[in-house]
């Protein structure tokens, strides 16, 4: 089974293990989580150096998930790599946990609190720039939701970045177009993403953000440019892999039903079926 197969069966059992925490916490923002999991799973199982044992590594690659109310497929991740023991997923938005809903500097693997839309990108643009300046190898990398680009701080941040030449910094865009009112174009226009970011002096590329073997090469090739910071448009399903929860708002946040959870897994399912087909 090649590296991509391989990596879309650890996304569809990550889907699994997310839908089950959600279900078990009455609580969570599911389609975003599942719209971004195989950038995720791309980054923590194939390209980000990191260190399990030490997570304060100095030299390791940076992660910002600046769309940090998507944390459920981060966490699942985070335990799966072995940060944090995996039992302790069970206690995901309970009382007195570490597993809040939001990604917090307690949890070992987490690099900054998030959730505060909008300041994930110009935070990744001080840690590229400090890169630079002490002369280290590491890179920086921040996924942000398309919602989140109507914050102003977002293109502070972008032009910061562009203005200090950090092709150390690749950002990622989880462009599922919808956000927790419905259609970006009708909440907030975006487009034309590429013709924007290029206009702020970033080299971009768009991608299809479900396409492991597209993600793979992609990341691979990084910097885009030399000179420039990177940006990511990947195209993504909110929602992606269960049928009911595709392309559906609603499911911004929502906890399913034990009908619904069994309906998810039975899909999960045959997929995993067919990818090992």
């Amino acid at each position: 089974m090649n590296e991509a197969n391989l990596l879309r069966r650890k996304a569809i059992e990550l889907r699994k293990n997310l839908v089950q925490m959600i279900f078990d916490a009455k609580s969570g923002h599911t389609g975003g989580s599942l719209s971004s999991l195989d950038i995720l799973t791309v980054l923590y199982y194939a390209i980000l150096r990191v260190d399990t044992a030490d997570p304060a590594w100095p030299d390791r690659d940076r992660f910002v998930l600046s769309k940090g109310h998507s944390v459920e497929g981060y966490y699942n991740i985070l335990a799966d790599k072995g940060f944090f023991p995996r039992e302790e997923l069970k206690s995901f938005c309970k009382f007195k946990t570490r597993l809040i809903g939001h990604p917090n500097v307690k949890v070992p693997g987490v690099e900054m609190n998030t959730g505060a839309l909008g300041h994930g990108l110009s935070a990744a643009t001080g840690m590229a720039l400090a890169g630079k300046m002490d002369g280290k190898d590491y890179r920086t990398f921040v996924l942000m939701g398309d919602g989140e680009l109507a914050e102003g701080s977002v293109w502070e941040g972008a032009m910061a970045a562009a203005n200090y030449g950090l092709d150390n910094l690749t950002a990622i865009i989880d462009r599922n177009r919808l956000q927790i009112s419905g259609d970006t174009e009708k909440v907030m226009r975006l487009e034309n993403l590429k013709g924007k970011w290029a206009e702020f002096g970033w080299a971009n590329v768009e991608t299809d953000g479900h396409d492991l073997a597209q993600l793979l090469e992609t990341f691979r090739h990084l910097p885009l440019e030399k000179g420039k910071p990177s940006m990511i448009i990947a195209n993504t399903i909110k929602g992606k892999d269960i049928s009911f929860m595709e392309n559906v708002a609603k499911w911004h946040h929502g906890v399913p039903s034990e009908a619904q959870l069994s309906q998810a897994f039975a899909e999960l399912d045959k997929l995993t079926m067919e990818v090992s087909e």
